[in-house]
């Protein structure tokens, strides 16, 4: 019975010398019983500080830059009617946002998203007859219906992000970036106005001598 008090006795000082009593503070880091190579994983993960040096990169940073296009927490920009396609107070944008600028590289960049992502469905020239209808699809409105062509930008803009009420429509916001978007837009109303405009609506003098305008 002696023998058992003692080894008990033995056992209570070793594991207070090595953990310490409750609430103790220590200096130095605790004793590691294992070894390394028995318990691999997270606890040994490789990492780095911040402001590290790192021989992976081509610069020595281990602190990274964001990927493009990405946002950090707190930066949506809620209030941008850039990536909201709404003002200040929650009402649907008419025309482009400030820092856009339409021009024949913008709309030639829309036009080329648009081939890509809405031409299936919406048509090459936007009349609803993409190929998609060949398959059974025939709900996809023509944006030359009265109802779109009078449809505030940013309502086109938030049916782009988030797509359509009837989820007809996916979401296209993990595709295309915001800016992208509103070049789709221009496009969109680029083809709506080729469709409905008149020879009087041309203003280059070049082309109205073509036409034979005066």
């Amino acid at each position: 019975m002696r023998n058992v008090y003692l080894v008990t006795a033995f056992v209570v000082v070793l594991t207070v010398s090595v953990l310490g009593f409750r609430g103790a503070r220590f200096t130095s880091p605790p004793m590691d019983v294992f070894p390394e190579w028995a318990f691999p994983g997270m606890k040994y993960q490789p990492k780095f500080r911040p402001q590290a040096a790192s021989q992976f990169f081509a610069d020595g940073r281990a602190d990274r830059m964001p990927p493009e296009h990405t946002v950090m927490r707190g930066m949506l920009r809620e209030n941008d009617p850039l990536y909201r396609g709404k003002d200040a107070a929650g009402a649907a944008i008419k025309g482009f946002p400030a820092g856009v600028t339409v021009n024949r590289a913008f709309i030639e960049r829309g036009r080329d998203r648009y081939t890509v992502y809405c031409a299936p469905c919406h048509g090459t020239v936007g009349d609803g007859n993409g190929i998609t209808k060949q398959y059974g699809m025939g709900t996809t409105p023509s944006y030359h219906d009265d109802r779109l062509r009078t449809m505030a930008d940013g309502d086109i803009f938030n049916t782009i992000t988030n797509g359509s009420p009837t989820k007809i429509m996916l979401p296209y916001a993990d595709k295309l970036t915001p800016e992208d978007r509103w070049a789709v837009i221009a496009y969109v109303r680029a083809l709506q106005r080729a469709q409905s405009g008149t020879a009087a609506d041309v203003t280059d003098s070049v082309a109205r001598r073509t036409l034979g305008l005066p």
